[in-house]
């Protein structure tokens, strides 16, 4: 088996559906995502799951500040998240996934990346391995697109 790995760009909700100083959650895949407006318009992105009780729910969290770090505090037991980074500012070694996230055309788009696992072309039927091959040269195009490469 070989898992490949793509970047893509996911729209989630419209712009005008994330209100200022709240959190909305999204499912991509298998990842629930909260999506974030802060008072100056800026959009961040987090993993929902909060890393201490395991409960997905930092989209329902308070937005605000420490300083210039913008932040969400759990609505549980009020642990603060950097919003840029996941890092907790509260306990060090803790961290939620943070994504990438624009606005693109009036909606909100989440940078995510994908493993597809492909089976080996030599173990399948060949118009299966003929759909394997063309996956995989979809796959690499993706990623020279995306890295500039080539």
């Amino acid at each position: 088996m070989t898992a490949l790995k793509t970047a893509v760009w996911t729209a989630v909700c419209g712009s005008k559906d994330i209100p200022v100083e709240r959190g909305v959650a999204a499912l991509l895949g298998d990842a629930q995502v909260a999506i974030f407006r802060t008072f100056d318009g800026a959009l961040y992105a987090l993993g929902n799951q909060d890393p201490f009780t395991g409960a997905y729910v930092l989209a329902r969290g308070i937005v605000g500040s420490r300083g210039d770090v913008p932040t969400v505090a759990s609505p549980l037991h009020k642990q603060v998240f950097d919003l840029r980074t996941g890092r907790c500012l509260d306990s060090a070694e803790v961290a939620v996934p943070a994504y990438a996230v624009r606005e693109r055309d009036g909606r909100v788009e989440i940078h995510v990346e994908t493993a597809e696992t492909l089976e080996p072309a030599s173990a399948v039927e060949p118009a299966r391995a003929v759909e394997i091959a063309e996956q995989r040269k979809t796959a690499e195009l993706v990623e020279t697109v995306e890295t500039g490469a080539g």
